[in-house]
């Protein structure tokens, strides 16, 4: 999705990489308009000494949160409180989430169930359940890819294997591409990769071409002419349509 126009963006910084702060923004940023950037976490710890500089440059406001009982993080609690009553203010059309902790499954499923989208940020390492109750997620790990748009597709597939998520088979995508083909294709059996990509991101949300090596779906689907017939025709002004059909 991007025509969002009303995003908020939270961060626990506890469960985050500062490293990847600016690239989760531009991210974001693709899908629509940033309105809140927030950033929770107790600023007096040794471990977030770094964080001022980049909260500064990326006008990133840092929301301040005692832990009151050592040994327990009340950072996301803070968190999820605001992130309710920016939820109850009924002016944001997404909820970006920045974090690696499954604790935040609850809120993710409560804000969908609010009918606003719902964008995870995390490592690999973030457990399914956060995933799964997310629109969409995205993993930290593939904004590292240095990768745009000016990359050719022999380039893209060069990327080395260690992009690949560990916890995904190709074999899962082949089989929702599959499905996708049979339930939208048209009389010629060719479906809109477009459209496929969305019922796979509605069904794995946490699918990104990338975590394949691949820059977006059309080169996935192009790496594999043994399994897929692929053609482009024009669609409305500029656009190409981009489609494929199962052999």
């Amino acid at each position: 999705m991007n025509d969002l126009q009303k995003i908020a963006v939270v961060i626990d910084a506890d469960n985050t990489q500062l490293a990847k702060l600016g690239e989760v923004l531009r991210e974001v940023s693709t899908h629509g308009r940033i309105i809140v950037k927030r950033a929770y976490g107790n600023w007096k710890k040794q471990v977030l000494r770094n964080w001022e500089d980049e909260l500064k440059r990326l006008a990133i406001k840092p929301e301040q949160q005692f832990d009151y009982v050592t040994g327990k993080n009340t950072t996301d609690m803070a968190l999820v409180i605001d992130t309710i009553e920016l939820l109850h203010k009924a002016i944001y059309d997404a909820f970006v989430i920045v974090s690696s902790d499954s604790d935040y499954t609850p809120l993710a499923i409560k804000l969908r169930e609010s009918d606003v989208y719902v964008i995870g940020v995390g490592e690999k390492k973030t457990p399914e359940s956060f995933r799964n109750s997310c629109d969409e997620f995205i993993f930290l790990e593939n904004l590292s890819i240095n990768v745009d748009n000016e990359l050719s597709k022999e380039n893209v597939t060069n990327i080395s294997s260690d992009a690949i998520n560990a916890n995904d088979s190709i074999n899962e995508i082949h089989k929702l591409l599959k499905i996708a083909s049979d339930t939208y294709q048209d009389d010629d059996g060719y479906v809109n990769v477009s459209a496929a990509g969305t019922f796979i991101k509605r069904t794995k949300p946490d699918f990104d071409a990338r975590s394949y090596g691949y820059l977006k779906l059309p080169q996935l689907l192009e790496a594999f002419p043994q399994k897929y017939e692929m053609k482009r025709y024009p669609g409305k002004g500029k656009v190409t349509i981009v489609a494929y059909k199962c052999k």
